[in-house]
């Protein structure tokens, strides 16, 4: 079932106002993915030394640290409905400036954690704790962010202009493996290890400042105004979440079903890379981050691409081709970093960003247009997060134990290979959206416009 294109046109946003809401929307996403890249790195070169008792098996400290850094991924869910939720009554702009803090202010704290070897214990449970604050914070943001650009956008550019929240990633991750790479190339290995890492956290608040003032200078956007006065006007109640779960199950479903390949992939070609390129490669902390720089680089360039050419052929199809590439990239991805040699390393990483990037520069668009308005916030949010409990959050963990158990990368690649068959087929269900007007949807009018 194929949805035509709405014919309803609204106002457009000036340019200069859709840009400024962007760079808003992308504040909390870079901020979001320079701490996912400092955490992922520091976990396989850091924190299993730092946090935890030594056991005499390097990778049993990173497992330990992986596991953790999984809470924050559990925590996410929580974090996209109490932020939903409120989201859908307040607006997006309060929410977003709260979440920003929150996220900001607990990957601070990581950096000010003393070690294991000076509180024992406590080390690993204040870690904790600032991982299920960071999830709460995420949880709420990236729905916020990718429904204040989509809800701003035209019609007919939506695809590209929410896709740009999405190039957050790279970009977050490309400043946080900067900071690394210039702290570990100009410090000696001890003093890196012992408080260097801890400056590339503290420097997250510099991020955190400016994104809160750009959030300040961006308004809701018409379609949510004019949602949230036609309820007040009506009396209408807000739909629970239990009714909103009701009304909209296969729309999360698809939502949630997407995530799967794209959420694993990205853990592996980014945060397990690190651990295989230097446990069983042998790889240096610099070699590493060097390469991860470039590779970075590309994906943020492509993810806008991609979102264009979701406005131009669709979004499934755009999707669908990555999910299909997801499938095999684990068997010629992991042999090309298996060789040891720099570029064939980078070509299996810039490989394995673009074919995520190809899932991921839809997603927004996608999910934005399965939910009407009043709900939109709560409906991302719940398809989007609560994936991340079951995919994102253990595929280091899942990865790095197969290696430990195997070691070898082709079980690794067979779960990827997995999710990948998931994800496809959750997509294929999903009904086409492209051009879609965001105020019809869930009314009489989309409904005989999405009519087989």
């Amino acid at each position: 079932m194929t949805q035509q294109t709405q014919q309803t046109q609204r106002p457009s946003q000036p340019a200069s106002v859709l840009r400024r809401v962007v760079a808003a929307s992308m504040a909390g996403t870079v901020i979001e993915w320079y701490e996912f890249l400092l955490y992922s790195a520091a976990s396989a070169l850091v924190f299993g030394v730092i946090f935890f008792p030594q056991t005499g098996n390097a990778l049993d400290g990173v497992i330990s640290a992986l596991l953790i850094y999984a809470v924050g991924f559990i925590a996410r869910p929580l974090g996209g409905i109490i932020f939903g939720r409120l989201g859908d009554r307040l607006g997006r702009k309060k929410l977003l400036q709260a979440s920003l803090l929150l996220v900001g202010a607990s990957t601070f704290a990581i950096g000010c954690i003393p070690s294991f070897e000076t509180i024992g214990y406590a080390a690993p449970i204040l870690l904790v704790t600032a991982r299920i604050l960071q999830g709460i914070g995420v949880g709420g943001e990236w729905g916020g962010a990718v429904l204040l650009v989509g809800e701003h956008s035209p019609n007919a550019s939506r695809g590209f202009w929410t896709s740009w929240p999405q190039a957050g990633l790279p970009l977050g991750n490309l400043l946080a493996t900067a900071v690394l790479a210039t702290l570990a190339a100009v410090l000696p290995e001890q003093s890196f290890l012992s408080w260097g890492w801890r400056v590339s956290f503290w420097l997250s608040a510099v991020i955190v400042i400016v994104g809160y003032y750009i959030r300040t200078r961006v308004d809701e956007a018409p379609v949510f105004i004019e949602a949230r006065e036609q309820a007040e006007a009506s009396a209408e109640q807000q739909p629970t979440l239990v009714q909103i779960i009701r009304t909209y199950p296969r729309q999360i479903l698809i939502a949630m079903g997407a995530r799967v390949a794209e959420n694993i992939m990205y853990q592996l070609v980014v945060t397990f890379s690190i651990t295989y390129l230097a446990f069983t490669i042998g790889s240096t902390t610099l070699e590493i981050l060097v390469l991860l720089l470039g590779a970075h680089a590309v994906h943020f360039v492509t993810i806008p691409f991609f979102g264009h050419l979701t406005d131009r052929f669709g979004r499934k199809p755009v999707f669908l081709t990555g999910s299909l590439l997801a499938i095999g990239w684990g068997f010629v991805g992991f042999p090309l970093m298996s060789t040891g040699e720099d570029i064939l390393i980078l070509l299996g990483i810039v490989l394995g960003l673009i074919v995520h990037g190809l899932m991921y520069a839809p997603q927004p668009a996608l999910m934005a247009e399965m939910f009407p308005t009043r709900v939109r916030y709560t409906g991302v949010s719940l398809g989007y997060q609560v994936t991340s409990i079951f995919a994102g959050s253990l595929s280091p963990f899942i990865a790095t134990s197969l290696l430990r158990e195997h070691e070898t990368w082709w079980p690794i690649a067979i779960y990827l290979s997995i999710a990948a068959v998931i994800s496809t087929i959750a997509v294929f269900f999903a009904t086409e959206t492209r051009g879609a007007d965001l105020a019809t949807i869930g009314t009489k009018e989309h409904a005989k416009s999405t009519a087989p």
